[in-house]
């Protein structure tokens, strides 16, 4: 189990081998999900995108959103 310290202004660091492992780089999404007193960090990419596909009707925008924000952290 990985820990971390909530700073003043409620900052969290993700431990390196956490990001490394899950592909999270400085100017990724991600999304806290609260769910039964429980915080749970997703990170918004592809594969998350394409597996919540048909659960709202969004017509691509959603991935057409997320593939133009991995071009952006690219050219970062």
């Amino acid at each position: 189990m990985k820990t971390s310290v909530v700073t003043v202004k409620g900052q969290v660091v993700i431990p390196a081998t956490i990001r490394k492992k899950l592909g999270i780089k400085e100017g990724s999404k991600i999304a806290f999900i609260e769910k039964d007193d429980k915080l749970y960090i997703q990170p918004l990419d592809k594969n998350y995108f394409e597996s919540m596909a048909g659960a709202v009707e969004t017509k691509g925008k959603m991935l057409r959103s997320l593939r133009e924000d991995k071009k952006y952290e690219r050219k970062l």
